[in-house]
């Protein structure tokens, strides 16, 4: 979803006047509310499995009245073809995927060599068929996703959390979707925010409900008169309410996660820590953002070797390390602020 942005950002350059409206599934409306580009959201009530060809029917037939154009079909299945194909839309635009002749009428091979970062492939989209023959083609810089929040909103959402305002906000984002091989171990996050709150910081730990107990595990590591400046919110805040909160830290630490994308797409400095996951394919898209990988190429590992399952390539990124990178972006922001 934060990836799509770019085609919604490069759409309303070359055409100022359209007007794009995006069907996704309804816990993306709070990101797709805070991007300019967005007219409104419509909610995709099936969900990944589920073909359900009568239900695509229906909703595409009540996508007519809308008089739609153009639709562009970002993911590469035949279902999610099929909505735009009842409606009618004239024009069907996306890659050839899983076997969508005919659904789509505007149809894309996909090299993958040349277009090598998902961001690029959906850019591509937004120009005609044939116009764009590689990654290269595409005009630069590329228009990176940029989500927006208002200042009232980040005030009145730190009051309703009751964050204390005098010291800076540091987010760590500790979880990651597919288990422990993703994420870098809870002790290095705790020994990393230890530091931080003697530099003067405070923690906020953002994640899902599943992410509750790691958290608590780095809190329990600090130091016990140190606990209260590290606030663990996982499974406590809506995305809408994330989103807020991260866009007033002054640097955000995280593992490959939605969150991470979310962190750089609001320009927040950040370090991005990678594993067995791949940044080659979806890095974090921000020049305020700094990757720290220590080994090359995807590895497909859902648990890892060592204990509680993490791996041993984020287990070998010391919090020294991050924390001697971050600290030029913290300087850098507090820079660009004043």
């Amino acid at each position: 979803m934060m990836m799509s942005q770019s085609l919604y950002r490069t759409l309303k350059a070359n055409h100022p006047d359209a007007v794009i409206d995006v069907m996704a599934p309804a816990w993306c409306r709070p990101l797709l509310s805070r991007m300019p580009e967005v007219n409104q959201a419509l909610a995709m009530p099936l969900g990944h499995g589920a073909l359900a060809l009568g239900e695509r029917r229906r909703l595409g037939k009540s996508l007519r009245q809308h008089g739609y154009d153009r639709a562009y079909v970002l993911p590469g299945s035949f279902k999610s073809a099929l909505v735009p194909f009842f409606a009618d839309i004239p024009q069907r635009t996306g890659w050839r995927g899983e076997m969508r002749y005919g659904l789509l009428n505007d149809l894309r091979v996909l090299d993958k060599a040349a277009f090598p970062l998902m961001v690029e492939r959906y850019v591509a989209l937004a120009f005609e068929k044939g116009q764009i023959h590689s990654a290269r083609d595409l005009p630069q810089p590329l228009l990176w996703p940029q989500l927006q929040v208002t200042p009232q909103e980040k005030q009145q959402t730190a009051a309703l959390f009751g964050l204390d305002t005098e010291r800076p906000v540091i987010g760590f984002c500790p979880g990651a979707e597919f288990g422990p091989a993703k994420r870098w171990p809870h002790y290095h996050y705790a020994a990393l925010a230890q530091q931080l709150i003697n530099d003067g910081y405070q923690i906020l730990l953002f994640g899902s409900a599943k992410d509750r107990e790691t958290g608590e595990e780095i809190v329990a590591t600090l130091e016990a008169n140190d606990r209260r400046w590290c606030r663990n919110l996982a499974g406590e805040t809506e995305l809408e309410q994330a989103v807020i909160l991260l866009a007033q830290c002054a640097a955000v630490v995280s593992n490959d996660s939605g969150l991470m994308h979310i962190a750089a797409a609001l320009n927040r400095p950040l370090v991005a820590l990678y594993g067995p996951s791949s940044p080659d394919f979806t890095p974090p898209l921000s020049k305020q953002a700094q990757v720290i990988r220590l080994i090359s190429g995807y590895h497909k590992v859902r648990k890892g070797d060592a204990a509680q399952g993490y791996h041993q390539s984020l287990i070998d990124i010391q919090p020294a390390r991050v924390l001697e990178t971050l600290r030029p972006l913290l300087a850098a922001g507090q820079e660009h602020s004043a």
